[in-house]
């Protein structure tokens, strides 16, 4: 038991960091304020805000529109892989090209509350400009470590298969949840 404990407690500190560090990329502090900064640093307590979306979405980008005519440019390959089918796939080149889609409608857009705009340049969808593109392929294989290497080490789970995804931490906002909320009567 003591053993499983000390496990379960490494894994969440290493996690943490990492969750630490990728938000801070996202807000743009970059690898210099990194997880041996935060890790190191006191924290002060901050209340916990509610959560509520953060208007992410541009604008003038018609995300249904964009995606309806992804759709249609991909009528007949929608079981093709997704390498196959659209430029410069890296991580997920094996899903195949509808279900690419979905992912990024459903996976990404809502579980960070963001549009297609927050990392492609819409209708340029192959090109890296945006850093936010690069950290997403990063958080994408920190994802696969978790559920293919660690959670299967974590014995006593209540679950045969556990899994995170985005909205696991995310929750509809592009900063992961790291306050706790405030204390209150448990109902």
């Amino acid at each position: 038991m003591h053993r499983n404990f000390a496990h379960v407690l490494k894994l969440a500190l290493a996690l943490g960091c990492a969750l630490v560090f990728f938000a801070q990329t996202l807000a743009g502090g970059g690898a210099a304020a990194g997880p041996v900064a935060s890790a190191q640093a006191t924290p002060t307590p901050t209340p916990a805000t509610p959560q509520t979306p953060a208007p992410q979405a541009s604008a003038s980008f018609d995300q249904a529109k964009a995606l309806a005519d992804l759709r249609a440019r991909i009528a007949g390959q929608e079981r093709k892989p997704a390498a196959e089918v659209f430029k410069n796939i890296q991580i997920l080149k094996t899903v195949p090209a509808g279900r690419l889609l979905a992912v990024m409608e459903v996976g990404y857009s809502r579980s960070l509350g963001v549009d297609c705009t927050h990392c492609h340049l819409p209708g340029e969808w192959e090109k890296d400009d945006k850093t936010t593109k690069g950290v997403a392929r990063e958080m994408i294989m920190m994802m696969r470590a978790i559920n293919e290497e660690h959670l299967k080490k974590i014995k006593n789970l209540r679950s045969e298969s556990p899994v995170v995804n985005c909205t696991t931490c995310h929750r509809g906002q592009t900063r992961p949840a790291l306050n706790l909320p405030a204390a209150g009567p448990r109902q």
